[in-house]
């Protein structure tokens, strides 16, 4: 799910997972996994945010990204 403010999305499987967004550039945005706050991120100069999310195979975990 995509808004004005930032995405919404879910992630499931076995291994934890490398994602990288494309986002405005040099925006701070605060990265919710689960509804817990996992803090402040910065997008560098292409727009590109990564994070990782811990799996472990118990179904799908949420993640929002906020600006």
């Amino acid at each position: 799910k995509e808004t004005e403010g930032g995405v919404e999305f879910s992630v499931e499987g076995e291994n934890d997972a490398q994602i990288t967004l494309g986002l405005l550039e040099n925006t701070e945005y605060s990265v919710y996994v689960n509804g817990n706050s996992i803090g402040k991120m910065s997008t560098n100069l292409g727009g590109k945010l990564n994070l990782s999310v811990e799996l472990s195979g118990n179904g799908a975990i949420s993640v929002k990204v906020e600006k």
